[in-house]
């Protein structure tokens, strides 16, 4: 069967289990948090409510805001860049290929952060498709052509700049979580998970796709613009996300740093912005 057959009934899957698994964090459920103090001398608040009842307070109103940007914005991302790359589109094919990036980093964060519940099989093939799927998009492109299906006034250095600025930031906010763990009497802020899992999954993919994707872009490097178009798109979703998880949190009672409030808002109007000027750019 042609990988493209393959892919049509591939992300139709991926979209409908998406759309469950969110749908499902997202259902209403009565229950008392109460504080629970981890074997590491760590104070949290055990949610006790819902799909999330034995992770925090913290980490399910996190876990719920990202249900709620993937039913608002992943699913149909991924519906409405799948019809259209049907037609050969590349614009399509692109933003196919970041939501699916989108996807796939979610659940494996799901799967490796979140406490076991009914819907671990369900994380479990959303992490497995979007991978094989992401593997397949691509497969469709021609990095010996790819360049020149962006126009030449395409402005390089501030979509570089974007990609640059967003793995910076990422490194500096989790080398900074993390070293603060390494004093004698310190108590890592784990939130009842075995280990910083979404620090080491940024510093080893979202960092170096950012700092690789603005380098290459510079050099005008096919594959540059390729991981520039993923990037932007990741970039675009995990802001948004990042940011009704804030919201989210001080909802609930949960401190928040007013850094992040500001930051990832802007990171995300600024990714919306170099989404729109790098598609635009792109000539069918």
């Amino acid at each position: 069967m042609p990988a493209q057959r393959i892919l049509h009934w591939l992300v139709p899957i991926i979209g409908g289990l998406a759309a469950v698994a969110a749908l499902a964090g997202l259902w209403p459920a009565s229950g008392t948090p109460y504080p629970l103090t981890t074997f590491r001398g760590e104070q949290v608040m055990i949610n006790a409510r819902g799909l999330y009842y034995w992770d925090t307070v913290s980490s399910a109103a996190q876990m719920q805001a990202n249900d709620a940007v993937m039913l608002a914005l992943g699913v149909p991302l991924l519906a409405v860049a799948h019809a259209l790359s049907r037609r050969g589109w590349l614009r399509a094919r692109l933003l196919l290929a970041g939501t699916l990036g989108f996807i796939l980093y979610t659940y494996l964060t799901m799967c490796v952060g979140a406490q076991y519940n009914p819907l671990f099989l369900v994380y479990t093939a959303l992490f497995s498709l979007s991978l094989f799927a992401l593997i397949i998009v691509m497969s469709w492109f021609d990095l010996t052509t790819l360049p020149n299906h962006f126009a030449n006034n395409l402005p390089h250095g501030p979509i570089a700049g974007l990609l640059f600025l967003t793995a910076a930031f990422l490194t500096v906010a989790w080398l900074g979580r993390i070293v603060a763990s390494f004093g004698p009497d310190a108590v890592p802020a784990l939130e009842n998970t075995t280990s910083m899992f979404i620090q080491a999954l940024d510093l080893a993919i979202i960092v170096p796709l950012g700092v690789l994707g603005g380098s290459l872009l510079l050099r005008r490097h096919a594959a540059g613009y390729l991981l520039a178009a993923i990037g932007l798109t990741k970039f675009l979703t995990l802001g948004t996300a990042v940011s009704v998880m804030a919201w989210n949190m001080a909802r609930v009672g949960v401190a928040i740093s007013p850094v992040e409030l500001v930051i990832f808002p802007a990171l995300t109007l600024a990714g919306m912005s170099m989404n729109a000027i790098l598609f635009k750019h792109v000539k069918e």
